[in-house]
């Protein structure tokens, strides 16, 4: 498209635009290969994994134009996926950490997600002037749950949040804050892959993750 804008052609030309890749995959749970995690050796930033993310995708019951927050965003792996299924919504990726919002942007343009955004800062500080979420997906809240979360019912009472914790501490504060939704789901799961030993497979196992899932009114979790 960028090299026909310079040129000049007939009033009544037509073009024909070809996609090379017709039959592209629908279902959420890109590969974990898929997204950057490194501008430097040896400096992960953290991600949400493929079947873990898999799960909360489901879990959130996306629209196609939900207005979504992800908040502690990381590499921007449930972003980019919120943003292909809510094609004619809106995303904001919420992130605090420099490293992180470089790896997301470079996995932005790697998507090509033009309905993402990236906002710098710690939430619920950096959410401020945000629209109200329909859906929310809670990665990392770096300890300010509560804020958070009645940040996030004040912007919209019946917002869908879906949250993962992978320490106890984060699970317990949770768990504590179920009773204060109507509708409210935990679930822990914990993945295995097949790794070789010699001439045999292992499966090596992942660290456990509980996924919590809390609404204001709306369908069941």
């Amino acid at each position: 498209a960028q090299e026909l804008s310079a040129q000049a052609f007939d009033k009544l030309s037509v073009a024909l635009i070809e996609n090379d890749h017709p039959n592209a995959i629908v279902t959420h749970g890109l590969p974990d290969e898929a997204f950057l995690r490194s501008l430097a050796p040896g400096k992960l930033v953290p991600m949400t994994k493929r079947e873990v993310r898999s799960v909360c995708l489901s879990k959130l019951q996306l629209t196609q134009d939900a207005v979504c927050w992800d908040v502690g965003a990381g590499t921007g792996s449930v972003s980019i996926e919120m943003a292909q299924q809510a094609a004619r919504g809106r995303v904001y990726a919420i992130e605090k950490n420099e490293q992180a919002l470089a790896l997301l942007q470079k996995n932005k343009d790697r998507f090509s997600q033009e309905n993402l955004d990236i906002v710098p800062g710690a939430a619920p500080q950096a959410c401020e002037d945000l629209p109200a979420p329909t859906h929310v997906f809670l990665g990392g809240t770096s300890g300010n749950l509560a804020e958070i979360l009645a940040f996030l019912l004040r912007k919209n009472p019946h917002a869908r949040i879906v949250a993962t914790a992978v320490t106890l501490e984060s699970a317990a504060a949770l768990t504590g804050r179920m009773e204060n939704f109507e509708r409210a789901e935990c679930i822990s799961m914990q993945v295995s892959r097949a790794s070789a030993a010699g001439s045999y497979h292992l499966m090596k196992a992942q660290n456990p993750v509980w996924i919590f899932t809390l609404q204001n009114g709306g369908a069941c979790p």
